[in-house]
């Protein structure tokens, strides 16, 4: 920004402490302090407003023209053809589900958790 050195900014310090005292310099220092750091606010206040309205240009063309997001190939060509869902199979004899069949070892298996039964004891009283 500015090309100030140290003994530049030196010398400004000691014209400020003659001219207004060591009485008043902490209050001017203070308030120039405070004057720079509202500009630097301002401005970047400032640079955000404008990032922010380039940001909502973009988006804008962008909404203005949806197609422009994808590639001009992808446009260009021809639309697939829509699949076809497919048919569903009929049952044929070795697609059908087969009738279960008992066998003696599964009727004992059966017949095994029945005989199994809670017993009812009576009492005396």
């Amino acid at each position: 920004m500015f090309d100030i050195g140290f003994s530049e900014l030196l010398l400004v310090g000691v014209i400020a402490l003659i001219v207004l005292g060591p009485e008043r310099l902490p209050k001017a220092a203070r308030s120039v302090g405070m004057f720079f750091g509202k500009i630097r606010r301002m401005l970047s206040n400032i640079q955000q407003e404008m990032e922010q309205e380039i940001r909502n240009q973009e988006l804008q063309e962008k909404l203005k023209n949806p197609l422009a997001t994808f590639g001009e190939e992808s446009l260009q060509k021809k639309p697939a053809e829509p699949v076809k869902p497919a048919e569903p199979a009929q049952p044929t004899a070795e697609t059908a589900p087969q009738a279960a069949v008992i066998t003696p070892a599964a009727e004992s298996l059966n017949t095994a958790a029945s005989v199994a039964s809670p017993i009812s004891v009576k009492s005396d009283k």
